[in-house]
C-alpha cells in the first residue's frame, strides 16, 4: 500500500504542478488550474495513507519516489531521456528513502 500511495502521490503532484507550469509558462488557459488544484489535493491526501508514525519521515521518504517520478515524466511527457547521472542520482535517492522509511527505530 505504501508504494502505491507514494506513486499515486507523485503522479498527482507532478500533474498538478505541470498544470500551473502550462498556465504560466506554456500560455495554456487559466482553466488548467482547476484539475491542477484537484490533483494537488489528491497528492496531499495520498501521503496521509502511508503507514508511518511521523509525517516528516513520510515526506522525506516520498522525496526519493518523487525524484524517480519526475525523471519518468521528463522522459514520457517531455521526450527527454534521462542520462546515466539522472539514473545514478535517482538510485541514490531511492536508497536513502528506503533507509528513512524502513530503518530500524529505537524505542
Amino acid at each position: 500500500m505504501t508504494a502505491l500511495a507514494y506513486i499515486g502521490a507523485a503522479l498527482a503532484e507532478i500533474a498538478g504542478c505541470f498544470a500551473f507550469w502550462g498556465w504560466l509558462r506554456l500560455d495554456k488557459s487559466v482553466w488548467w488550474l482547476v484539475p491542477g488544484v484537484v490533483s494537488l489535493c489528491l497528492f496531499a491526501y495520498l501521503l496521509t495513507l502511508v503507514d508511518a508514525e511521523h509525517a516528516g519521515r513520510t515526506y522525506a521518504a516520498y522525496g526519493g519516489v518523487y525524484i524517480v517520478s519526475a525523471l519518468a515524466w521528463l522522459w514520457l511527457a517531455e521526450g527527454v531521456k534521462p542520462d546515466k547521472w539522472d539514473a545514478l542520482g535517482a538510485t541514490i535517492c531511492l536508497l536513502g528513502a528506503a533507509v528513512i522509511l524502513c530503518g530500524p527505530r529505537s524505542a
